[in-house]
């Protein structure tokens, strides 16, 4: 139904009254009486109320809407909407997803006109008010906010109208309705309190209950129970009353009885268990059920045979603004039906089933829950697998309980519907209800939805709805008005196969269900497929229409393969597709994917036909061959398809046709064989196409041979034997049926083998294992190796490796214990001269391979072993050699073998070392291979020095210097003992660290030798990291070859510290000489090229380095020198500088000066920090150079020694002024915290809870914590709360009641720990009698502050105090680099450095 846009509700004008008119309502619809005459509303009103209205309700019965389509109020539904975009033309072909989900308009969203015309009407001509509460059963009873409840029939026809304005005026509007389950009573909940209840037969008002709970509070529920005398509600104070109505001697009346305290938590919702009439003798019924939703929890109790408690469930945590929400159901669970209790508060639903064990005993078991992303504010069953529920946002969903799965998403929004916020404040009371009742109370509609067998009503502010769920065929003929035919296809295969949700109609047992539906599918397809062709575009782009037919098509073939109706694919859609040339094309193309996977395995006659035309015209030649493959061929014209397939290379298909259509196996490979023989016996190159073809006649006659149907499947088993025969017969012809006279004997074999040895080979291989006792098959092998061995022995056209591939086939089968073969062992010798000819280098690793390969496969059986071994050695085969020496355990010879393999010698550390570390060789042999390598040792270091180390290291380690003699010996210049040597002890410090190696001092000091020899630059890194050398004989070594840095190394090492600078000093001496007179000979040349220019700048960088060195060196050594031994290194090293300043002042060398006095600088920096000032200054005016004339040359020496005393001078002060400020602001805090007064927080003594003072006349000694707690000093003593020294000055005291919450008694013995407990600051109070008898004098005196020993402790304290690090924390740390960081109290004494000791703070609270 459509709407205006600004229409906000569906009845917003009287004038629209006009289109609902209640006698538009068909009465034939509905199976109730009619009455002959129905009331009007005025007359109604106008009665009095004490006549009797002579209608009586014969029968009840649900709200028929399956026929009111006519009249339904149609919403759009969110969940099966469609977005796609037809128009889009890059989609692939369309294929039915079965794993999609398509449910369809689920609901029936209908408008009740003719109630919803007569509530306008009662607002507008008789003020009877808005509408505020509905519910339905047989009948349907809507409430008004006068007061009035309206009573409709079936047929929305108005049949009474209860109560009267005055009533209404009196008792405010009406909150809450509920009908009796044989529709005989109405009961009426009223906004100030009061509850009546009418008799619906005649209209008479039975009772008025005033007194039924508290007043001054709204009824929000009230509700029969399956008991017609009895009721429960639920008032805006919380609280729920059970009713119980009497009458005897004709009086009526009504007994109260409180069932929930609104005092205990408020109850804002209540549900009693009602059985349908199916379930009335159900035996939970005897228990009279009822839930109760409180803000917080769930309650289910029963009402007989008394009251109880069966269960208890919380919520989760929720919003406090949602709405609680239940509803009962009988659900079958496991066979047996039983009630669910589906409730909820926010956005999950609970599920409770609830169950009557055979001892009696009632059990509540949760069942799985669901989670929507929303607020719920109504839940309702619309029958046992399905809920309806309302969001915050007015969102109706459909959900399926056991999948969990939301169906279908409407919009409630132009229902506009009624909330019952007014009753919940309780505003016709005075509003006397709490913040989190009226909070819940803002989305509460309880009162405006009610649900009755399978229909819920919804009431709006001027209408009434009924949802019901649409039968099968509503739901898919609504997709169909919509033109979506794939989603009803989708649906409906769901309703086949019993997947679908929510299914209403649909009867019988599985197969009758099925044939019901397989119609309706039928059906839809002929109409889509109509649809389609009137649809399609008649002119555009071909691309449209085969879009168009793309998306419709396949869906027609997928459904109809699922419906097993090939019979109506293929004739009646296809005869009327075939009329458009687009959908025919399209339709033949899409049946590939069904051929291929064998849903379609036959084909009429003309679509076969149609299919090969349209493939072969549209050259889909690769689609044709996948789909023959997979066809029957009795629908295939043969010849035809043999034709098309040889023409266009489809060889596959033609085999298959060949195979399967005549049983004939022979013919394709004849057809193959006329193809690539000729090419082969002509030696030209194949052709990508001959490759394949070749391929592909292998991969044949594996199949045949093997039993198995090309491309795919079996062969039939009565043709096996047969299929396999026929091929060998053919293999092993003499010759071809069209053969000329050039033709060789055997050209099938032939061919075969110059095509792919190796491959024929394995393919009879795996023949041969089938053959087993079969008589026939074991003389066709032997017939086929005899042909082989004639073929390709002394046969020049075939390759070694492809020789010796015959060889290895033919050793592996004579090898196999059931052998049958024979075969000439001359063969074997003659193939052995052929392979290892020593004339012929071609191929030599290729036959050395095809060779060894023969003889691993049992091949060795066959030569003679000591010829075999004399030839291979001939031919360099050393592989060949080392397979004999092994199977001879000459495991020695074996070496050898890998020296003389220049392929293969760096093979030989791994064959050594696994050899000397395996077990299974014995001593003899591994004494015998140690030999033959000592006696190869020269040849093994040259391969690899690193390798050959390790395997010293593992294996050789006590013939080391056995070893380093024969590189002595055969090594004339060391440079590969060099090599060894230092591979060795480098590995020696590496990962074998463990192994010992004898005389080990020795090999280092003849290493440092070699090193001094071969790579001085690696002098010091050797003498850093290696211990194992003597120092004396090291400093010989490294004096005798003139490596000075190494001696100043090894001299401060030994000691010798002046002997060190003394070495360091000469060296730089020597570089300064250089220097010089590199620049006397520039001066004197007067030309300065690039080379000289270099060399120059190499030589100043070599100074730079041996400054730095010495300035490090005196740098580490000045450390524990005194001022005279200081001097004596830094003074001759700036006499050396300033010297040499001297040589080059007069030269033309201005770079070189300033590079010589920017390190003369460097040097005066460095002494600064251990010579003094003065001595400096002094030092430098005696030299001759500076001691004459001004000072302006050492000008800048002097004031850069300045600004560095100035800068220290500063550092000084600034750190001094930050230590006393630091100083200074903890002492002032410590002693705020002392000197601060404590406040109890009560006056009695926390042991004996006494008044401190407890007599006048006594003077006792009180004690006040930090903490506040104050006790008597006897309580205390009691209590052994004291710890520390015995004397009355020295003692300290616990806080008792807060040591006991930190761990229990604390006795003296305890180590004092930090905390609130412990009292820093602590305050005795004596009191005493006063002689004239006022009250008592308290003085308050001060304990001595004795701290306690937590000495260590108090900085951290102090920096908890001002909440980060201070100064004083960083200039610590720096300063104690290696104490740990915090300690200022741990230094040892003697260090030149500060230590502060500050008094720890006392606890106190901010």
């Amino acid at each position: 139904m459509s709407h205006s846009p600004d229409s906000h509700s569906l009845l917003s004008a009287s004038s629209q009254l006009n289109l609902m008119e209640v006698d538009s309502i068909d009465d034939k619809e509905f199976d109730i009486p009619q009455v002959d005459t129905p009331p009007t509303l005025e007359s109604i009103l106008n009665e009095l109320e004490d006549e009797e209205e002579p209608f009586v309700l014969e029968d009840t019965c649900i709200l028929n809407t399956d026929n009111m389509d006519a009249h339904s109020c149609e919403t759009s539904s969110l969940a099966s909407s469609d977005s796609g975009d037809p128009t889009h033309l890059k989609r692939r072909k369309r294929t039915v997803d079965m794993s999609s989900t398509v449910h369809g308009c689920v609901l029936r969203h209908s408008l009740l006109k003719g109630i919803s015309a007569q509530i306008v009407s009662a607002a507008d001509k008789v003020d009877a008010g808005l509408p505020t509460a509905i519910t339905v059963s047989g009948v349907i009873a809507v409430g008004t906010s006068h007061g009035l409840a309206l009573v409709f029939d079936a047929n929305q026809a108005l049949r009474l109208c209860l109560g009267t304005k005055t009533t209404g005026a009196e008792f405010g509007a009406v909150s809450a309705l509920s009908i009796n389950h044989d529709c005989s009573r109405l009961l009426c909940g009223f906004a100030k309190g009061q509850i009546t209840m009418w008799d619906l037969a005649n209209g008479k008002l039975l009772r008025t209950i005033t007194d039924a709970h508290p007043p001054g509070t709204a009824i929000l529920h009230v509700k029969f129970t399956d008991d017609p005398t009895i009721a429960v509600c639920n008032d805006s104070g919380g609280s729920v009353f059970e009713l119980a109505f009497r009458r005897v001697m004709g009086m009526r009346s009504c007994d109260s009885r409180c069932l929930f305290s609104g005092s205990k938590g408020e109850v804002c919702c209540i549900e009693p268990l009602r059985s349908p009439p199916d379930f009335r003798d159900h035996p939970i019924t005897h228990y009279s059920l009822l839930a109760m939703a409180s803000l917080t929890k769930i309650l289910v109790i029963g009402l007989k045979p008394s009251l109880k408690v069966w269960m208890t469930f919380p919520y989760n945590k929720s919003d406090p603004s949602s709405v609680p929400q239940l509803a009962w159901q009988f659900v079958a669970v496991q066979k047996m039906v039983n009630p669910v209790l589906a409730f909820c508060k926010g956005d999950t639903v609970h599920f409770l089933l609830v169950k009557k064990e055979e001892s009696g005993t009632i059990h509540v078991i949760k069942q799985r829950q669901f989670q929507l992303s929303c607020d719920i504010i109504s839940l309702s069953w619309i029958n046992s697998r399905t809920l309806v529920l309302v969001d915050s946002h007015e969102k109706l969903h459909v959900v399926d309980r056991p999948s969990q799965e939301v169906l279908e998403t409407l919009d409630l929004e132009q229902v506009q519907l009624v909330y019952n916020s007014r009753h919940f404040k309780s505003l016709a009371t005075g509003g006397n209800v709490s913040q989190a009742l009226a909070l819940v109370g803002e989305k509460a509609c309880y009162q405006s939805v009610s649900s009755y067998s399978g229909q819920i009503v919804y009431l709006g502010t001027k209408s009434a709805h009924i949802m019901t769920l649409r039968n099968w065929r509503e739901r898919i003929d609504c997709l169909m008005k919509q033109e979506h035919f794939v989603e009803a296809l989708s649906l409906a295969w769901s309703f086949h196969e019993g997947a679908a949700k929510a299914v209403v109609g649909l009867y019988g047992d599985s197969l009758k269900r099925k044939a019901v539906v397989s119609d309706k599918m039928i059906e839809i397809l002929f109409q889509f497929a109509e649809h389609a062709l009137k649809k399609c575009p008649e002119q555009g782009k071909i691309q449209v229409m085969e879009q168009h037919f793309q998306d419709v098509v396949p869906v027609l073939v997928d459904y109809c393969l699922l419906l097993q109706r090939a019979d109506l694919l293929f004739n009646q859609l296809y005869s009327r597709l075939v009329e458009n040339m687009v959908a025919k094309a399209v339709f033949l193309e899409s049946l590939e994917s069904y051929i291929v996977a064998d849903r379609v395995g036959h084909l009429t006659p003309a679509i076969m036909r149609d299919l090969l035309d349209h493939y072969h015209s549209n050259g889909m030649m690769d689609s044709l061959e996948r789909c023959i493959v997979h066809l029957d061929v009795t629908s295939l014209d043969i010849q035809q398809v043999v034709q098309v397939c040889w023409e266009n290379q489809l060889y596959d298909a033609m085999i298959y046709v060949f195979n399967s259509g005549t049983n004939d196996y022979i013919t394709p490979m004849e057809k193959l064989f006329a193809v690539i023989g000729p090419t082969l016996k002509e030696g030209r190159s194949l052709t990508d196409e001959n490759v394949v073809m070749g391929n592909k006649l292998l991969v044949y006659i594996s199949c045949c041979l093997a039993g198995r149907a090309y491309p795919l499947g079996d062969i039939p088993e009565d043709l096996v034997v047969q299929v396999k025969n026929q091929v060998f017969d053919f293999l092993i012809r003499l010759h071809s049926a069209d053969s000329s006279e050039e033709e060789e004997v055997f050209p099938f074999i032939r061919t075969l083998l110059h095509f792919d040895t190796r491959e024929f080979l394995n393919v009879l291989a795996m023949t041969f294992e089938d053959f087993k006792n079969d008589k026939q098959a074991l003389e066709y092998q032997q017939r086929i190796v005899d042909i082989l061995l004639q073929v390709m022995v002394d046969n020049p056209d075939f390759t070694p490796s492809q020789v010796g591939g015959l060889f290895t086939f033919l050793a592996r089968q004579l090898a196999k214990p059931d052998n049958t073969l024979f075969v000439n062992r001359k063969l074997f010798d003659q193939v052995l001269e052929f392979l290892c000819c020593p004339d012929d280098d071609s191929r030599h690793t290729e036959r050395q391979q095809v060779l060894l390969e023969l003889l691993q496969v049992g091949g060795v059986v066959q030569f003679n072993e000591e010829r075999l071994l004399m030839l291979a050695e001939k031919a360099k085969f050393y592989q060949i050699c080392e397979f004999l020496y092994e199977k001879n355990h000459q495991y020695d010879m074996i070496i050898d073998c890998y020296l003389k393999d220049p392929l293969r010698k760096w093979e030989i550390f791994n064959y050594i070392h696994n050899l000397l570390s395996m077990p299974g060789y014995s001593n003899e042999e591994k004494q015998r291979v140690k030999s033959k390598v000592l006696k190869h040792i020269k040849d093994v270091v040259t391969l690899d020095p690193s390798k050959s180390a390790d395997l010293v290291l593992f294996h050789f380690t006590t013939e080391v210097q056995q070893i380093i003699s024969e590189l002595q010996i055969r090594d004339k210049d060391d440079q590969l003992l060099f090599n060894f040597l230092n591979c060795l002890l480098e590995s020696r410090e590496g990962p074998h660290s463990g192994s010992i190696l004898p005389q080990e001092g020795d090999l280092h000091e003849l290493l440092l030798d070699l090193m001094c020899r071969f790579a001085p630059d690696q002098l010091l890194s050797f003498l850093h990291t290696s211990q194992h050398y003597r120092l004396e004989e090291a400093i010989q070594i490294t004096q005798k070859h003139h490596c000075n840095e190494a001696t100043a190394y090894l001299l401060e090492t030994k000691g010798d510290v002046h002997g060190a600078f003394a070495v360091l000093l000469e060296t730089l001496k020597e570089t300064l000489c250089a220097l010089t007179a590199e620049s006397d000979r520039g001066a004197k040349d007067r030309r300065c090229d690039e080379d000289e220019a270099v060399r120059a700048e190499s030589m100043l960088m070599k100074l730079k380095e041996s400054v730095n060195d010495i300035i490090v060196f005196c740098h580490r050594s000045c450390q524990g020198l005194d001022q005279k031994q200081r001097e004596v290194l830094w003074f001759p090293l700036l006499d050396t500088m300033m010297a040499s300043q001297k040589q080059v002042k007069g030269l033309n060398a201005k770079h070189t000066s300033d590079v010589l006095k920017e390190l003369t600088m460097k040097v005066l920096n460095a002494m600064s920090s251990f010579i003094s000032l003065p001595a400096i200054i002094q030092q430098i005016l005696q030299d001759p150079v500076y001691g004459k004339g001004k000072l302006a040359e050492i000008q800048g020496l002097i004031l850069g020694m300045l600004d560095t005393f100035n800068y220290e001078q500063t550092l000084l002060e600034t750190t001094t002024n930050l230590l006393n400020y630091d100083l200074h602001w903890s002492l002032a805090h410590l002693r705020a915290a002392v000197t601060r007064g404590l406040h109890p927080r009560q006056d009695c003594c926390n042991i004996c809870l006494q008044q401190y003072k407890r007599r006048q006349d006594a003077a006792e000694e009180i004690i006040v914590f930090s903490c506040g707690h104050l006790y008597h000093l006897q309580c205390l003593q009691q209590k052994d709360c004291v710890w520390g020294c015995a004397s009355e000055l020295q003692r300290q005291w616990r806080c008792y009641k807060c040591s006991a919450i930190h761990g229990g008694r604390v006795g003296p013995s305890t180590e004092p720990k930090r905390g609130r407990s412990t009292s820093l600051a602590q305050t005795h109070v004596t009191s005493a009698r006063q002689d004239t008898g006022a009250s008592a004098l308290r003085k308050k005196v001060f304990a001595e502050a004795t701290l306690d020993l937590q000495q260590e402790q108090s900085w951290d304290e102090i920096r908890c105090l001002y909440r980060g690090p201070s100064r004083l924390s960083i200039l610590s740390e720096v300063s104690h680099c290696h104490e740990k960081t915090g300690s200022l109290f741990s230094v040892q004494p003697g260090t030149e450095s500060f230590q502060l000791k500050l008094s720890p703070p006392p606890l106190f609270e901010e």
